[in-house]
């Protein structure tokens, strides 16, 4: 019996914008080593510019986690929590090994196995998930202002245009340890899931990103995404992965957390 591979057509794009002199943000896809029945990893994560080493906290955050990830003979996605772990200590251990004081970065990773998503966030990058023309940010930031959010000291339209927007409460390799959200998602064929950093929706409302997936490919959608951020002249270093999956493979799952339910809740009124 011929296997129902999965189909997910996946892009992703990283530049160091108008502002900053370097590129401290690194993106994580599909490198074709793995094959898809093992679950596809997609990644972003932000380097804090107010540290040392930026650039390498991002790119050693990504390895790690992928490493994590893979280097099992099966697919597991409990593992992902592991791989958080993992990349947060090989931050912390860098800043240490180089006398860099503290280094950090944010991380997003979305690891998709048959039809179910496994997502793993610390700070402020974001996933949304695009579903029948309808944009839902799965995460939730790890800032000063996310907080004061949740605690319905501000309406959530300000978060973009607060002055403490980027101030992270939570990140990659600045402690010992790290308690990252995971959640589990349930897919559909045709949906299309962006991450990105902060440096694009800060600049980008929720909406706009639904608009910006009406485009056939991804390499248009990143790229769109891309120039509308510098257009509107965002001062931070813009991210974009996009994956726009077209057949999955549904596989035995466990049972869906409280706070997939949620999402999902949320979603399903928005389709009516």
């Amino acid at each position: 019996m011929r296997k129902h591979i999965p189909e997910i057509e996946s892009g992703g794009l990283s530049l160091v914008g108008l502002v900053r002199e370097d590129n401290q943000d690194s993106i994580y896809l599909p490198n074709g080593h793995h094959a898809p029945e093992r679950g596809l990893l997609y990644a972003v994560a932000d380097g804090m510019g107010g540290y040392a080493h930026g650039a390498v906290a991002s790119s050693l955050a990504l390895e790690a986690l992928a490493n994590t990830l893979f280097e099992r003979d099966d697919p597991n996605p409990k593992v992902l929590s592991n791989g958080v772990e993992r990349a947060n200590i090989e931050v912390y251990k860098a800043a240490q090994r180089l006398a860099a004081g503290r280094m950090g970065t944010t991380l997003t990773a979305a690891y998709i196995l048959g039809d179910t998503l496994y997502l793993a966030h610390v700070g402020d990058s974001r996933a949304y998930l695009i579903r029948n023309g309808r944009a839902v940010c799965l995460t939730a930031d790890h800032t000063t202002v996310g907080d004061m959010v949740r605690a319905k000291l501000i309406s959530a339209d300000k978060t973009r245009t607060h002055a403490q927007r980027s101030v992270l409460t939570k990140a990659i390799g600045l402690g010992l340890f790290v308690q990252p959200d995971i959640t589990q998602h349930k897919l559909h064929e045709g949906d299309r899931l962006v991450l990105c950093s902060d440096g694009v929706w800060s600049v980008i409302q929720d909406d706009e990103f639904a608009q910006a997936a009406n485009e056939t490919s991804v390499e248009a959608i990143s790229q769109n995404l891309i120039d509308l951020a510098l257009q509107r002249e965002t001062d931070d270093n813009v991210s974009v992965v996009v994956s726009h999956l077209r057949k999955l493979t549904p596989v035995h799952a466990e049972p869906e957390s409280s706070q997939q339910s949620n999402w999902f809740q949320k979603l399903r009124k928005m389709a009516r």
